[in-house]
């Protein structure tokens, strides 16, 4: 069911598309959540940052407990995620850099202490710099 809702309903075949339509005719008080995830989807795939407010007012509205929590973190956070679905930027090559430091961290893990880790990051550092020049 996660994945027919989590699907553009034009990416699923045609028995797939009948499949939650059967699912949600037997239990109407799926609907609800099914139509507010399908839109978030909406909203974040096609970055429409003016859409949120909406969204989360008829989040409120309804009585979903589960889709409160995700609401209330989009609130707190309100400015970051518009800013995220209006600005180009990506934060992509950093969190590329971090994930390399994690890995060479767990295959370092137990060895003499952080010198060899900074040895073996800033050689590869310098040899990936050498290669893009």
């Amino acid at each position: 069911m996660t994945r027919w809702i989590l699907s553009r309903p034009e990416s699923l075949t045609e028995i797939e598309q009948l499949q939650p339509k059967a699912v949600l005719a037997n239990s109407p008080e799926r609907d609800a959540p099914t139509s507010h995830v399908r839109s978030f989807a909406t909203i974040l795939t096609e970055r429409q940052s003016e859409q949120l407010p909406e969204w989360l007012d008829a989040v409120r509205q309804n009585d979903l407990p589960s889709l409160h929590t995700p609401a209330a973190g989009i609130d707190r956070d309100h400015d970051a995620v518009t800013a995220d679905l209006t600005l180009p930027r990506s934060s992509d090559m950093i969190e590329d850099h971090v994930n390399r430091i994690k890995t060479l961290k767990r295959q370092m893990f137990g060895r003499a202490g952080s010198q060899p880790l900074q040895k073996r990051a800033c050689c590869r550092d310098t040899q990936r710099r050498r290669h893009t020049s």
